[in-house]
């Protein structure tokens, strides 16, 4: 199956994010995020992509239908609770680009368009001047009811394209677990490389 990349800036954001939010709802349900999304939710969350400068949705597509997506913005313009841990490890904002969430149908996986999420946004940030990038990953007990037998780590995955855990420097984030009634703060820890 073939896929083809597009990076979406400016006015393209804005038009994806209805399929974007339906791809988080849908991907995220899984293990390790285990997110019970609604759409008035991703709304609401999503809106910040096409409210700020240098932001980026690299979409895979297959024809005109989204299968995947990686988003990224500047750091300095996401929220609060992923700019912080980082501010509090005294790290300038101001040269340091976001990398967000990356969601897949399981369909496409393994066929490389992960990298291709990353080096697009990668791309991206180093062309608007950015000179770190950073992204967090959900911390999950390792004998958690709802984790599969076969879960594998993406962690080599993202050491191969150069990133490391900053140490101690974990993000707070709130979201509705699948089967629970009520929001509650995961654990993310930070992963960092130079561009």
């Amino acid at each position: 199956m073939k896929v083809d990349i597009r990076r979406l800036t400016g006015d393209a954001v804005r038009h994806a994010l209805d399929e974007l939010a339906a791809l988080r709802i849908s991907v995220f349900r899984a293990w390790p995020y285990l997110y019970e999304g609604t759409a008035d939710y991703e709304a609401k969350y999503l809106q910040r992509y096409a409210d700020t400068d240098g932001a980026v949705i690299v979409g895979a597509y297959d024809g005109a239908r989204l299968v995947g997506a990686a988003t990224g913005a500047p750091l300095e313009g996401e929220l609060a609770a992923f700019r912080r841990p980082l501010q509090a490890r005294g790290l300038d904002l101001s040269k340091i680009f976001y990398m967000a969430e990356s969601v897949l149908d399981p369909a496409w996986r393994g066929q490389g368009i992960g990298h291709r999420f990353f080096e697009e946004r990668e791309d991206h940030a180093s062309a608007l001047g950015f000179e770190e990038a950073v992204f967090c990953a959900v911390v999950r007990p390792g004998d958690h009811p709802m984790k599969p037998a076969d879960y594998a780590p993406l962690d080599p995955f993202w050491r191969k394209r150069g990133y490391d855990k900053l140490d101690k420097v974990v993000v707070a984030f709130p979201w509705l677990d699948v089967g629970d009634s009520e929001e509650s703060e995961k654990p993310m820890q930070v992963w960092h490389r130079t561009l």
